[in-house]
């Protein structure tokens, strides 16, 4: 990292930068800047060497936002096969859970909004059917010019808690690895929400705890085992996917394990080429020279592995009593979740050249 990279991130250190992260388009719009993120380096809070170094203009903005495209994302719809109705809905749940998370923890645990939980939001809203509110002609700061729907119910805060949880614990481990101070800080600024929702959830944390330290056991150990160390995310998944004790528990642990093996097949082959370069650890590249560095035989055996776990997510779906939202499920299970893989098998990617 060079001095200017050291700088800002020394800078992102400050109490006054942290603070900023948490100011409204609103109020930022108010004192001269362009109501958007990136001008919020322009408010008066912010000390003379954050402003200099243009952190939250280039840096924090753009950091987190490439920090959520890295860690989530997978487990996505389709808007291109998607009714207009649907994508409504859908949206609806998004904004609902981004809501739900702004009530519950504050404005800064927006930042660590995914659609992955939006997913599980309307996955046991479709097979429990909770009573959820509706509220219609909703403005939030971010689409300011857009009146929006919002739905949310008891799975929307747990769903938060889960973001919460996930992001954190993340974000801690991110901090070991690679000693990058924005993530630190913004695990720091997470862990007040952090603890609230361990202490309403401790089963969940605990796992995602357990998976964390499991987890980094494999990469030390340079384990080759795909399935295995796939297994991992997908036995952590499970845990959070079963948000009961009842008669569908077992079905729910069963398809979380599989959408969670899924998402670290799928993130290590979107990865593997700057893993080779970066020299990181990667269980897909003992696959690559089993290939012998085929680049059209490996992308064909991922494809397989990943096609055999959203197969029996799916044919667990399809037995669940679920008529609610049910095409919804279908896109993302049969569509959605393939698009970050079309994207990278269609357009030159740093898998090229292996």
């Amino acid at each position: 990292m060079d001095r200017k990279g050291r700088a800002q991130e020394k800078a992102l250190c400050t109490e006054e930068a942290v603070q900023v992260l948490q100011v409204s388009y609103v109020q930022a719009g108010g004192q001269g800047a362009k109501r958007t993120w990136q001008d919020l380096y322009y408010l008066s809070e912010v000390p003379g060497a954050v402003r200099e170094t243009q952190l939250v203009c280039q840096y924090i903005y753009l950091y987190i936002r490439a920090w959520r495209r890295e860690m989530f994302g997978y487990i996505t719809v389709n808007k291109d096969t998607l009714s207009e109705e649907n994508k409504k809905i859908y949206q609806s749940y998004y904004c609902g859970l981004c809501q739900t998370m702004k009530s519950q923890y504050g404005r800064r645990a927006q930042m660590a909004l995914n659609y992955d939980m939006t997913f599980l939001i309307v996955l046991l809203t479709g097979l429990y059917e909770p009573d959820s509110v509706t509220r219609d002609g909703f403005v939030c700061s971010v689409h300011p010019t857009k009146k929006r729907t919002l739905r949310t119910n008891e799975i929307t805060e747990y769903a938060a808690a889960m973001n919460i949880l996930l992001a954190y614990y993340n974000l801690i481990d991110d901090w070991k690895d690679d000693k990058s101070l924005t993530k630190k800080t913004y695990a720091e600024m997470l862990k007040k929400d952090f603890e609230k929702a361990k202490k309403g959830y401790p089963i969940q944390a605990e796992a995602i705890e357990d998976y964390i330290a499991r987890l980094a056991e494999c990469e030390k150990s340079n384990d080759t085992n795909i399935d295995a160390v796939a297994g991992l995310t997908g036995e952590m998944l499970g845990i959070l996917f079963a948000w009961k004790q009842d008669e569908w528990q077992k079905d729910l642990k069963e398809f979380g394990c599989y959408m969670g093996k899924f998402i670290y097949i799928m993130d290590a082959y979107e990865d593997i080429g700057d893993d080779v370069k970066k020299k990181s650890y990667n269980p897909l590249i003992q696959l690559m020279h089993c290939c012998n560095n085929d680049q059209e035989k490996f992308d064909k055996s991922c494809r397989l592995m990943m096609t055999s776990m959203l197969s029996e997510a799916a044919k667990i779906f399809e037995r669940l009593p679920i008529l609610l939202h049910a095409d919804i499920i279908r896109n993302v299970l049969y569509s959605g979740v393939w698009s970050k893989y079309c994207l990278l098998y269609t357009s030159p990617s740093p898998r090229d050249g292996l």
